[in-house]
């Protein structure tokens, strides 16, 4: 069969394979049933760490983890800016920063500032090759074409007159309805919950309809709150929704057959979800040190910044006087619910640390990772629940461990201490928001690490690497599909 001319990306949002799998089953997916039928289903595509959605959806859009991309977590602490950064952990937290700072962070500077300006995304390659690019509703989209914010609802016109600023993006942008760069009729309620999927289905459908794209980007994210309310286990239902969204673009096309004979499809989660039984006190064991507040107020006297990311967290120091590291890593080690302490030390090397033992490593020249990478590695095996194997280090329980623990900690805008939560704990955010009873995600644990990737009608190239698969082989997939590898 012929390569299709055209590709669409979905990706579901925090999308358990064993979820996808008995919504197959059911029968209540049957455009991923047609996907997965004429094409290749991995249920182990492991995401970035911390696998929260804003550093998975950096390494997605650019195919390199944030040691590249620099966008490190939900929550994080900007050394240049001398404040925190927050992304939308929830309202709650977003009221603790300030509403509108916290919009512009995640609608703007996101795309404009955080993310590297040296490192492209597949839209800004996609354009430069002059293919024609679309993307729905997803926190990366920067692009080579200005974009101002939309005029048609009231809301809109509202943002309009706080805003003043445009964005650069694919050449068909629709985020919310703050971006529409033609009028669809698809209306998202300003992408509240429950309403994004419907959006999306909406407006690809009508790109498709009047073939505005080559690349489309189509962002199903309403799993993950469903997922985040109700638990991992209650996704049949949300996939079966996100799968309706989908299935609405391929009538939209003729139908499943005629459109999958035209276009190539990837549809993929970003993390994945565990159920959450308890939270962490993560402030309490830093009482005696003097924390940066949200609002900034005491920057001039504080020691630490504190950046918890639902199952992972983050300590900047704020002062670099000898020895508060170690005694940061100690409490830090010493935290209940606390699985995995990660940190760089003088020599560059990183540590990990839980009860199990302590680990080091960097690259070098000993023993390879499951994807042909070589480290050398000191310490403890059992830390990562780790083993040799005919020469090569296998992670089961912590997938792809070395390399993604290596890109968190060299990340130029990651804390100098990273926490990964155990199983079944989570870090509430700045507004005291968790998802007890309910699911989530973060840690470098395989729970809430490894997400489904379907693929059909695209060549999957040879120089992939080997090993397991992860999120960020999916732009190259993308590029050379369209001669741009």
């Amino acid at each position: 069969m012929s390569t299709p001319p055209k590709l669409v990306l979905t990706v579901i949002d925090g999308m358990k394979p064993t979820m996808l799998e008995r919504a197959i089953s059911a029968g209540s997916a049957p455009a991923l049933r047609a996907i997965r039928d004429r094409g290749t289903y991995v249920s182990d595509c492991v995401a970035a760490f911390p696998s929260v959605t804003p550093v998975c959806a950096g390494t997605i859009a650019t195919g390199h983890l944030q040691d590249e991309h620099r966008i490190p977590s939900m929550n994080w602490y900007s050394r240049e800016d001398k404040r925190y950064v927050e992304y939308g952990s929830s309202f709650q937290a977003a009221r603790k920063f300030g509403l509108n700072r916290q919009l512009v962070d995640t609608i703007f500077n996101m795309n404009e500032h955080h993310l590297s300006p040296d490192t492209p995304t597949i839209f800004e390659t996609l354009d430069d090759a002059g293919v024609r690019s679309a993307c729905t509703t997803y926190l990366i989209f920067r692009g080579r074409h200005p974009h101002e914010v939309s005029q048609d609802w009231a809301l809109t016109r509202v943002a309009s007159s706080l805003f003043k600023r445009s964005v650069m993006g694919p050449s068909e942008l629709f985020y919310a309805d703050i971006f529409a760069s033609r009028k669809t009729g698809c209306w998202s309620r300003m992408g509240i919950p429950g309403m994004r999927d419907q959006h999306a289905g909406c407006v690809g459908s009508y790109l498709v309809e009047h073939d505005l794209f080559d690349f489309l980007l189509l962002s199903l994210p309403d799993n993950d709150a469903h997922s985040h309310k109700h638990g991992p286990h209650a996704q049949i239902a949300s996939i079966a929704a996100a799968d309706a969204e989908l299935w609405r673009v391929m009538e939209a096309g003729g139908g499943a057959e005629a459109f999958l004979d035209e276009h190539a499809m990837i549809v993929m989660a970003d993390h994945s979800h565990t159920h959450i039984e308890q939270v962490i006190d993560f402030t309490g064991p830093f009482e005696d040190w003097k924390v940066l507040a949200p609002s900034g107020a005491n920057a001039n006297q504080a020691e630490l910044a504190l950046c918890p990311a639902q199952r992972s967290a983050m300590v900047y120091l704020l002062l670099q006087s000898r020895g508060v590291l170690p005694r940061i890593v100690d409490t830090a080690r010493g935290i209940e619910g606390v699985d995995l302490v990660m940190w760089r030390d003088d020599d560059g090397r990183a540590h990990v640390g839980g009860e199990r033992g302590e680990l080091t490593f960097a690259p070098g020249e000993g023993v390879a990772d499951e994807r042909g990478l070589r480290w050398d590695v000191d310490g403890d095996l059992p830390t990562l629940l780790a083993s040799v194997e005919d020469g090569v280090l296998c992670c089961e329980h912590y997938p792809d461990a070395l390399r993604r623990v290596w890109a968190a900690l060299t990340c130029p805008t990651s804390g100098d201490v990273l926490l990964s939560a155990e199983p079944s704990y989570e870090f509430p955010d700045w507004g005291k928001r968790a998802h007890v009873r309910g699911g989530s995600h973060g840690s470098l644990h395989r729970v809430d690490s490894l997400g489904a990737l379907l693929f059909c009608g695209i060549d999957c190239p040879s120089e992939r690497a080997g090993g397991p698969w992860s999120i960020g082989d999916v732009a190259p997939l993308v590029l050379a599909h369209f001669g741009c590898g």
